[in-house]
């Protein structure tokens, strides 16, 4: 009589080394039962997850365009880019606000000016 406590492995024919085997069924081994899971929120007890195909296409058709994210500032417009230059372009735009913006912190009036023309009283002065 053969011994059945564990299923037959498949016939691994595919590209699979048995390293790759090993260190699958090792994460398998590792894998938290599924009360842990109940306990720790992330399945629900007595609950199978189920896909809802109406609800998943009404969500995907209800979801806003790339004209409409990009107006909203949730995605960046590459207006016809290259991919591996987008990266560069961004941190140049990054590199040219700085400068704007130290410039015009370099260029602003002193406290004891703004005094003089009356935009800030005395008491007001940062120390």
């Amino acid at each position: 009589m053969a011994d059945n406590s564990a299923p037959p492995r498949p016939n691994r024919s595919s590209s699979l080394d048995a390293a790759a085997i090993h260190k699958l069924e090792v994460h398998l081994s590792e894998r938290p039962e599924k009360s842990e899971l109940v306990e720790r929120n992330i399945l629900q007890a007595g609950r199978a997850p189920t896909l809802d195909i109406h609800k998943l296409e009404k969500q995907l058709n209800e979801r806003p365009g790339k004209n409409e994210l990009v107006e909203r500032n949730i995605l960046k417009d590459d207006k016809g880019i290259a991919p591996s230059l987008i990266a560069a372009r961004e941190a140049l735009e990054r590199s040219q606000l700085e400068d704007k913006l130290d410039h015009a912190l370099q260029s602003r009036p002193k406290p004891e000016e703004l005094v003089k023309e009356g935009i800030l009283q005395p008491d007001e002065v940062p120390v």
